[in-house]
């Protein structure tokens, strides 16, 4: 049989090197993200156990409560990049405009419930060493709160017009910044005080404010025609509700997923220290390659987002297609390394044989987890370009909390299967959310993909 002619071929060969190149600087920033908490980790535990226990409680409960207003903050993704396609700059400066100052406004309800999480940890049955260090590391990152949801109001808003290295750039610089201010600050060098983990909380405040300072001055050529120019518009309530009915789904929906997984490790805790060690190792594995198809799902809310503003519902298609087969190739290759080499993979974090063995049950399954996270992360980037939440929202619920919480609490804990049987909870619950998102993805692109009608 004849290859096909270079016409059929072309435009997805080209669609992938546009979701590739947009993808990259994107995934970047996702580890660099990452590596500051790593590395705020690891300096605390050579201060002392309890900051090391305490911070890294405060770090999960942290992400846990901003992940709702960084989800809210995503539903500028459609809007402005829907507004890029369809070439209306005016639409772009009052999108930009309204989510900086959602940024702004979010801020208040974001400190006001870090201020004091004391109450929440005792009702969780956390150990008293850790309660009271675990608050003032919580209560010492809420100066950086706004700089941290300004950088991603900006983010989203630079990377609907395809503009990336801004925030890559941002994320270098202040990961720099962060490895000084926690030497300083923990460890009180250079005459500056010890202040142990309220050090390390401090100096990731400094390092977000100096993320959003790096954005908005590495973007500003690009921000500038935007934001210099205040429109009398985003000055009324009535110019929120499309971010809001937009962003609010997204929110709630990163937010049952990861307070999906923050549930599961409470009740692998109560299986025993080896069954949470191996688990901490499983997840970190299988967080690090989901990096990848994260950063697949934010160039497909882009590039479908720009395809359905120029009113290209065959681009919008072509891109969505090309984001999936990458998104399930990418974590089909990191399944196969969970499957092969689960014992090597699982030695680099610690030589405790007995964590090793159990880590080594968990890979496998994590291997099939790997490529169903990939789809459904990737299928809700897809629907998000079409800016549609609410449903993708509804159907996360079924599946995570419907389905595979209770799926593994039943297999772990009541059959006994221990972290065996939570694992497959967990596969369960993204297998579903992902057949479901994809059978949305095909109800929604097979009828007429028309902009989202701002108010």
């Amino acid at each position: 049989m004849s290859p096909p002619p270079k016409q059929f071929t072309s435009p997805a060969r080209l669609e992938l090197n546009a979701v590739a190149r947009l993808a990259t600087p994107v995934v970047t920033v996702q580890l660099g993200m990452m590596v500051m908490g790593t590395v705020d980790t690891m300096m605390l535990g050579r201060y002392s156990a309890t900051a090391l226990a305490a911070g890294g409680l405060g770090h999960a409960a942290y992400f846990g409560i901003f992940v709702f207003f960084m989800g809210l903050l995503f539903g500028l993704d459609p809007l402005v990049a829907q507004a890029v396609g369809a070439g209306d700059d005016a639409r772009v400066a009052r999108h930009l405009q309204v989510g900086l100052g959602v940024a702004v406004l979010a801020t208040i309800p974001l400190s006001l419930l870090m201020w004091d999480v004391r109450w929440a940890l005792r009702l969780l049955n956390q150990h008293p060493s850790i309660i009271e260090p675990t608050a003032q590391y919580l209560r010492g990152l809420v100066p950086g709160n706004m700089g941290f949801l300004v950088f991603v109001a900006l983010r989203q808003g630079l990377q609907a017009m395809s503009m990336v290295r801004q925030a890559v750039w941002a994320v270098v610089i202040s990961n720099v910044v962060n490895v000084v201010a926690n030497w300083l600050l923990i460890f009180g060098h250079l005459g500056f005080p010890e202040l142990g983990i309220r050090g390390s909380a401090y100096a990731s405040s400094i390092s977000r404010w100096v993320m959003a300072v790096v954005i908005l001055a590495a973007g500003w050529n690009v921000l500038r025609p935007y934001l210099t120019n205040v429109r009398h518009a985003v000055l009324r309530p009535a110019a929120y509700g499309d971010l809001l009915r937009i962003g609010v789904p997204v929110g709630f929906m990163t937010s049952v997923e990861s307070w999906l997984f923050v549930a599961v490790a409470l009740m692998m805790g109560s299986l025993g220290a080896r069954e949470i060690a191996a688990h901490q190792i499983s997840i970190n594995l299988a967080a690090l390659a989901f990096m990848v198809p994260l950063g697949i799902a934010g160039a497909a809310t882009t590039r479908v987002g720009n395809a359905i503003g120029a009113r290209d519902p065959e681009g919008a298609r072509r891109s969505a297609a090309v984001c999936l087969f990458l998104g399930a190739s990418v974590m089909t290759v990191s399944a196969a390394a969970f499957a092969t080499f689960p014992g090597v993979l699982a030695r680099l974090y610690t030589p405790d044989e007995r964590v090793v063995a159990v880590a080594m049950v968990l890979l496998p399954i994590a291997a099939l987890f790997q490529v169903v996270d990939g789809l459904q992360v990737v299928a809700a980037g897809v629907l998000r370009g079409a800016a549609d939440t609410r449903v993708p929202a509804i159907l996360a619920v079924c599946g995570y909390w419907g389905l595979g919480l209770p799926l593994g609490w039943w297999l772990g804990l009541r059959l006994e299967w221990g972290p065996r049987g939570l694992w497959w909870g967990l596969t369960v619950g993204l297998a579903s959310v992902a057949v479901l998102l994809l059978l949305r993805i095909r109800r929604r692109f097979a009828g007429d993909l028309a902009a989202y009608e701002t108010s």
